[in-house]
């Protein structure tokens, strides 16, 4: 587990300094283990109860080297801090900020995705730097899905009780886009460097 992120690992995009690789961390900054969801079963009662979990996808370490871990949104909102210090879960606004920078959601997907590794002759141009992997996503219920073909990822910003917003990538085209799924869907999470 990293405390601290190298200063190789991150990417200046306009103001903002953002990591290239999905967090795959299993503490809190404050050195609390984050607890793993090996079974659906476990996946799906830490969401009903409302705390933090994280997984790999297909609970395949080896997608966690190339991917980094999948978390719930109560892990990315747990007072005890996902990110590691000096860095931060980017809010909504934040994420907005970026891809206004890269031209709107229907022009910065291209940009942000990696130049290899999507389906379908999905590749991007990673013009950004931002280096966005095709990581799948695990759904509430505990499935897995998509794999080579969509990459999400959390923001901090609550919607609702049961929602909270993200932005995802897709294979089949360069938007960008945002949603509001259920707080117990597992998502990567990348982090923005705190304001100086």
């Amino acid at each position: 587990m990293f405390t601290q992120i190298n200063y190789a690992q991150t990417v200046t995009i306009g103001n903002q300094v953002w990591t290239t690789e999905n967090l795959n961390v299993d503490k809190f900054r404050n050195g609390d283990p984050i607890p793993e969801a090996k079974t659906v079963d476990e996946w799906k009662a830490y969401n009903q109860t409302g705390n933090a979990a994280w997984c790999y996808y297909d609970n395949d370490p080896k997608n966690g080297e190339k991917y980094g871990k999948l978390y719930n949104w109560y892990a990315v909102n747990d007072p005890r801090g996902l990110a590691p210090k000096g860095w931060h879960i980017p809010s909504d606004q934040e994420w907005t900020v970026l891809t206004d920078y890269l031209g709107g959601e229907e022009q910065a997907g291209a940009k942000m995705k990696s130049k290899e590794g999507w389906n379908n002759n999905g590749n991007g141009t990673n013009k950004s730097g931002f280096s966005g992997l095709p990581g799948g996503y695990r759904n509430f219920n505990g499935t897995f899905y998509g794999v080579g073909s969509y990459g999400n990822w959390w923001s901090s910003t609550e919607d609702s009780t049961g929602n909270a917003w993200d932005r995802s990538l897709d294979c089949n085209d360069g938007v960008v886009y945002r949603s509001i799924p259920n707080k117990g869907s597992g998502f990567s999470v990348r982090c923005l460097r705190d304001s100086r």
